[in-house]
């Protein structure tokens, strides 16, 4: 996301695009801070956090892939194809689908098993209550993550025209933040410095 976030700003000169585009970066974090938090918190013992971390991945999420199919309808076709904003566009629609599907089958689910703990039923048999919704839900997850995953191969093309490198520029040669400390001088060699330490 940061890659993408600085291939736009050197990209466009638009106010408004870059403001876009700050807009998706900032989705973009929160949307990877809501996968570290799935990660950390089960389903099964701590439900609200998994929970929490699910609408952060998955809903700030969608919205971060709505701003980059709007940033790629704003740029086309003067900085690449429409062909790709119809290919964003076409993802963008496949995630909302899943994030409806996902969260109607899920309240059908929970208000059909009412007083029933779901998220720590780890066994389902056909022909029981909520058995439908369930696996209606379970396909809708997995189809938002695939959209996930496909929206973001879109960038493929995109980041084969972009270097990013990162240089390190030494303003001293300590890391102390006392100005008290004085600093040794540096040891770079010269022409006049020994070749081999104890030489004649």
């Amino acid at each position: 996301m940061y890659v993408r976030y600085k291939q736009l700003r050197a990209l466009v000169d638009d106010p408004r695009l870059n403001l876009l585009n700050l807009i998706g970066f900032v989705l973009g974090c929160g949307s990877s801070l809501g996968m570290c938090v799935i990660a950390n918190f089960q389903k099964t013992t701590l439900f609200a956090m998994h929970l929490v971390g699910a609408i952060l991945t998955f809903g700030v999420g969608a919205l971060y892939i709505l701003v980059q199919m709007l940033l790629s309808y704003r740029m086309q076709p003067h900085v690449h194809s429409k062909t790709m904003f119809w290919t964003r566009l076409s993802v963008c629609i496949w995630t909302f689908a899943s994030i409806i599907s996902m969260f109607v089958s899920s309240v059908i689910m929970y208000t059909t098993l009412s007083g029933v703990e779901v998220n720590k039923k780890l066994h389902w048999t056909p022909g029981e209550p909520g058995f439908t919704p369930h696996i209606v839900s379970t396909i809708s997850e997995w189809s938002l993550a695939l959209s996930f995953i496909s929206f973001f191969l879109t960038y493929i093309r995109d980041f084969k025209k972009i270097n990013l490198r990162a240089e390190a520029e030494l303003q001293s040669n300590h890391l102390y933040d006392s100005h008290h400390y004085r600093p040794l001088p540096s040891r770079r060699p010269s022409e006049t410095s020994p070749l081999l330490a104890g030489s004649i």
